[in-house]
């Protein structure tokens, strides 16, 4: 009997769903591909910032993967995301936005993993429409490109370990703020790679902002660590859409500060349900050295 109402309430519970979009398409025949959706997305009104294959990386550092094709896509709505940030600054985490692109060897299906709408509004901490209308758009660009998946939501999160943003200021002014942005960011990524970060993409958003851009820069960088992903992908591949992390780094015109920031690694805790030690113990370490390398740039 308890282990009946133990299953009656899992299945109760997943009616609500969780914070990520599920496709399962099928695809024995291999031509789904992260190429097939970054094309659907570019034909759709998002700006590709980065397709990354894995399984070269995972071969060569760990001498096998589980997939047959693992890619992570990142991507920002090009009208959508410019309304966003404007009004939201901090909103900048999600620009780009992650799409995990995966198929296990031996499976049948191609799968894809995105945030849902609610999710972003969450990790950022405040609502907003046009996380519901980039979700809409990505939904129904997905929708195109595997017109046979299976749309689903995944099980609902766990309480969260700890802050679903981590976010650090700096002083900076309307004289020095030059200065100040090449010193914060040259150590930002100098601090980086020894600490086995990788930076996949960087975005001036800033230059697709405009002349009438709020900001006297704006800067996003997607990083990742191969370890990190590789481990939780064991799994949680469907955590995929968390990865490669958006760090956002912005100043706002007349502000006196420099803003940093990026989703924490206690989402992929929360949201995909990471709870193997070993997953955990990557991202903890993770977490830890990533704000280690924003503290220094702001003590």
């Amino acid at each position: 009997m308890k282990i009946l109402l133990i299953t009656m309430l899992a299945g109760f519970l997943s009616l609500f769903g969780g914070d990520l979009h599920l496709f399962s398409a099928p695809n024995s025949d291999g031509k789904l591909n992260a190429n097939v959706i970054e094309k659907a997305l570019e034909a759709n009104g998002f700006v590709i910032s980065a397709n990354s294959e894995m399984n070269g990386p995972f071969m060569k550092q760990f001498g096998q993967s589980d997939f047959s094709q693992f890619n992570l896509l990142t991507a920002y709505h090009k009208v959508h995301a410019e309304a966003l940030v404007k009004a939201h600054p901090d909103a900048g985490i999600f620009v780009p936005m992650g799409f995990g692109i995966y198929q296990r060897s031996g499976d049948k299906e191609l799968h894809v993993s995105i945030l849902t709408a609610t999710a972003m509004a969450k990790i950022a901490g405040f609502k907003a429409k046009e996380f519901a209308l980039i979700e809409k758009e990505a939904i129904a660009t997905l929708k195109k490109a595997l017109p046979k998946a299976k749309v689903t939501m995944s099980e609902t999160s766990l309480p969260a370990e700890g802050k679903l943003l981590s976010r650090y200021v700096k002083a900076s002014s309307s004289e020095s703020w030059k200065s100040d942005k090449e010193e914060t960011e040259m150590m930002i990524e100098d601090g980086l790679k020894p600490a086995g970060f990788v930076m996949s993409n960087f975005t001036d958003y800033n230059f697709a902002l405009g002349e009438k851009s709020p900001f006297d820069f704006y800067d996003t960088y997607s990083i990742c660590k191969l370890k990190v992903i590789y481990t939780v992908a064991k799994t949680r591949p469907e955590a995929a859409a968390f990865a490669p992390c958006t760090l956002m780094v912005y100043k706002k015109k007349e502000a006196n500060e420099i803003v940093m920031g990026f989703p924490g690694v206690y989402n992929w805790m929360s949201s995909a349900r990471v709870s193997d030690p070993d997953g955990k113990a990557a991202l903890v370490q993770a977490q830890k050295d990533f704000e280690s390398v924003l503290k220094s740039t702001v003590e």
